[in-house]
């Protein structure tokens, strides 16, 4: 099996953080917040980055010009985030391995979360796996289904979710490990047969399931990894926790 590539998401824009940057450049404890997402992928063995910019490109390329291990593809339409990932497509042809799939905009992703993943995927060898965690109020995230053995069913996105299926707290967090071909495969058949006409990688996971083939969700992780950052106040929450987490702080 070939070494694992990352596609990291960073294409959009940082409006609601009310900054004309893009989102991933927007400082977080004084750094691009993507520098974490980087610093974490390298940590747990992931050599390789492609990077899916958009927004303000030539300044994405600039900031992360020293990293010598990240590659670039662009999306000029964002259409989604599976149109986002099928915009690394060509850097990926030919790639046997795990393909590492996380937003840009998380810079509480943790080493020790994507290794157990890695560990897990070369273990089982599932087509794809998703990260998830346990959250107790779940308000707007995608529910994790199981069947009666525990074994994964689909993600539910609240809006379309049961009584039943919002009392779930297993949730979707957009951190996923795909084998390279089939993750090529599911891009293919994805539809935008929904009121956004975008294409949504969530449903990669499922058009597999489907096809009969292994796709397993592995509540790995941690507390701190459910803050993603949207705004400027979920961004003061996360330098908080960070902080207390013994984040290093650059001035």
């Amino acid at each position: 099996m070939s070494p694992p590539i990352a596609v990291v998401l960073a294409a959009g824009m940082g409006t609601r953080m009310k900054s004309d940057l893009p989102k991933v450049l927007c400082p977080v404890l004084g750094r691009p917040m993507i520098e974490f997402v980087l610093d974490s992928l390298q940590a747990a063995g992931v050599a390789r980055v492609i990077a899916v910019i958009g927004y303000r490109a030539d300044d994405v390329r600039t900031a992360l010009a020293a990293r010598g291990n990240v590659e670039f593809a662009l999306q000029t339409e964002r259409l989604g985030t599976g149109h986002a990932v099928k915009m690394a497509q060509p850097l990926l042809a030919g790639h046997r391995g795990p393909v590492v799939v996380v937003a840009g905009d998380s810079p509480m992703l943790q080493a020790q979360s994507v290794r157990k993943l890695l560990d897990h995927f070369a273990q089982h060898r599932p087509v794809c796996l998703l990260g998830t965690l346990h959250k107790p109020n779940p308000a707007g995230l995608g529910r994790i289904v199981r069947d009666g053995q525990g074994d994964f069913v689909g993600i539910v996105e609240e809006k379309d979710a049961t009584h039943e299926q919002r009392q779930l707290t297993e949730v979707n967090m957009s951190t996923y490990v795909f084998d390279g071909p089939e993750l090529l495969h599911a891009l293919e058949l994805m539809k935008n047969e929904n009121r956004q006409r975008e294409y949504y990688l969530t449903d990669c996971p499922g058009i597999l399931k489907r096809e009969g083939k292994l796709v397993q969700a592995l509540p790995v992780l941690q507390a701190c990894e459910a803050l993603s950052i949207n705004t400027v106040q979920e961004l003061a929450e996360v330098e908080a926790e960070m902080r207390r987490l013994g984040y290093t702080e650059q001035r």
